[in-house]
């Protein structure tokens, strides 16, 4: 009878919204995982946990990606934006946020932090986006409560916003 061995926990350190932050996770542990359950920071969500619906979604040395398709131990030395940075200091919501709040664009909520960390990196690029790329961009995201409609509308209001 063959042994496996035990997957023993590494160190992960990261720069986790502005902050060093160190935990611990076993080689397979996947970095929505080690975010919520070893850091605390439930903010990112699993969803399909297979890179489709893009809940996950993060910001990794400023560019989004899915954690739900990255492992932890992948992260360390990075730096790592969550859904939890974008409000600021004062807990006053980002323009992008407010947009999302004024146009009634959630409803349950669960997709939001994956949009919101996409436009986000997108709008770092593109800060002038047409409806056409704002719909590109809500392509890699499933939100089944909103009916797209309110979510472009707020990104767009959102992305005005941000440029005044």
């Amino acid at each position: 009878m063959r042994r496996v061995a035990k997957d023993t926990k590494a160190r992960v350190t990261l720069t986790l919204n502005g902050k060093k932050t160190t935990g611990e996770a076993e080689s397979r542990t996947l970095l929505t995982d080690f975010l919520r359950h070893e850091i605390g920071m439930t903010g990112t969500h699993v969803g399909c946990e297979h890179g489709v619906c893009g809940c996950c979604t993060v910001l990794i040395d400023g560019v989004a990606a899915r954690a739900c398709l990255t492992l932890a131990q992948a992260a360390d030395g990075r730096s790592i934006e969550t859904v939890e940075s974008l409000t600021g200091l004062d807990g006053k919501l980002n323009p992008l946020q407010e947009a999302l709040r004024d146009h009634h664009a959630l409803q349950c909520g669960f997709c939001t932090p994956g949009i919101l960390m996409s436009f986000t990196d997108y709008l770092k690029r593109v800060p002038d986006p047409t409806v056409e790329q704002v719909k590109d961009v809500l392509g890699g995201h499933i939100c089944r409560c909103t009916g797209y409609q309110g979510l472009i509308d707020a990104m767009m209001d959102g992305a005005k916003r941000m440029r005044s």
